[in-house]
C-alpha cells in the first residue's frame, strides 16, 4: 500500500528527465505511445530524458522491440514488476508519470505517483482526466497522441524550471528545486 509522506526529499529538476510509466504491459496500456513520446520530446523538442517501465506482461517483448526502432535501448529501462516499496522509491525518484492507457477505472497510479511527490502527464481518457487535476497534480494532454504527451511533457518542464525556487505544485507535494 503506498502512503503519502510526510515529507518528500527535494528533486533536482535537471535533464536528463527521469520518466516511469506503471502498469501491466498490455496492449491497452500503449506504453508504445510513452515510449514514441520519449523520442519526440528527445528529437523534436532537444530535453533530454529517460523512461522506467515498471510492470509485466505479455507485451514487454513488441515494446522492447520498439524501443530498439527507435533508438531508445540506453535511455529505457524495463523493471518488470516491483513489490510496493520498490515501486514506491522509483515513483518518488521520477520527475513525470507518463500513463497513455485507453481507459481507466480510476488512475491508482496517478494518485499513488502523486503521494510520492511525483506529477502525471497523461491521456484525456476516462479515469485519467478524473484522477488527474490539470495544472495542479499534473497534466492532461490533448489530443490524445504521443506528440502531445512529448508537448506537455515539454511545457511542463520548461514551466517548471522557469521557477528559481523550490517549485510546490498544488495538490503534490513535489519539491523540485532547479539550478540557478
Amino acid at each position: 500500500d503506498t502512503s503519502a509522506l510526510e515529507e518528500l526529499d527535494d528533486k533536482l529538476l535537471e535533464e536528463p528527465l527521469r520518466l516511469i510509466t506503471v502498469s501491466r504491459l498490455a496492449p491497452n496500456k500503449r506504453i508504445d505511445h510513452a515510449l514514441a513520446a520519449l523520442h519526440i520530446l528527445r528529437e523534436d523538442h532537444g530535453i533530454k530524458a529517460e523512461l522506467d517501465i515498471v510492470g509485466d506482461g505479455q507485451e514487454e517483448p513488441s515494446f522492447r522491440r520498439r524501443a530498439g526502432e527507435l533508438g531508445l535501448e540506453d535511455m529505457v529501462q524495463f523493471r518488470g514488476a516491483l513489490d510496493g516499496e520498490e515501486k514506491d522509491d522509483a515513483l518518488g525518484r521520477a520527475h513525470f508519470l507518463v500513463h497513455t492507457s485507453v481507459r481507466e477505472g480510476w488512475g491508482l497510479n496517478v494518485t499513488e505517483a502523486n503521494a510520492m511527490g511525483t506529477p502525471a502527464v497523461v491521456y484525456p481518457v476516462p479515469g485519467l482526466e478524473e484522477s488527474t487535476c490539470h495544472g495542479k497534480t499534473g497534466w492532461v494532454s490533448e489530443p490524445e497522441t504521443p506528440q502531445a504527451i512529448a508537448v506537455a511533457l515539454a511545457r511542463a518542464y520548461i514551466a517548471l524550471a522557469s521557477c528559481r525556487e523550490s517549485v510546490y505544485i498544488s495538490g503534490v507535494a513535489a519539491s523540485f528545486k532547479t539550478q540557478t
